[in-house]
């Protein structure tokens, strides 16, 4: 039994709310697009969709992102990826687990392989601390 509890910290929170018809081909590269709902279309059908959330804080490093019936730790965080998560909702996920981001907009994910998601699902980023 814990005694003292430590309390989640929720930096994002959301929850899936639709699949892009074309969003299975992104995954098959080990990488989730993910927008805000009412994306442009040609953006849409290839992302996860989700409702609109307020960012509290930078997505860092240590951080955790839940996402469907995966748990991830976040290992890099591309120069604009905080920003357009801000934004538009927006940043694509990299299931590798390395230490630099490949593209500005990219989150890099350490975990389990790749997670199924499908709508009604929770799309969650908690504080490392």
């Amino acid at each position: 039994m814990t005694l003292f509890k430590k309390e989640i910290q929720v930096n994002y929170k959301t929850t899936i709310t639709q699949l892009g018809r074309m969003a299975d081909e992104i995954a098959l590269r080990d990488m989730l697009i993910i927008f805000n709902e009412g994306a442009p279309e040609e953006l849409a059908e290839f992302s996860v969709l989700h409702t609109q959330a307020a960012l509290t804080r930078d997505v860092s490093p240590g951080d955790k992102v839940l996402l469907g019936d995966g748990e991830f730790t976040v290992t890099a965080v591309g120069e604009k990826a905080n920003s357009t998560l801000r934004k538009m909702g927006h940043c694509t996920f990299k299931f590798g687990g390395t230490s630099a981001a490949d593209l500005p907009g990219q989150i890099q994910l350490e975990g389990r392989g790749m997670p199924s998601v499908n709508p009604g699902d929770p799309f969650e980023v908690h504080f490392k601390g």
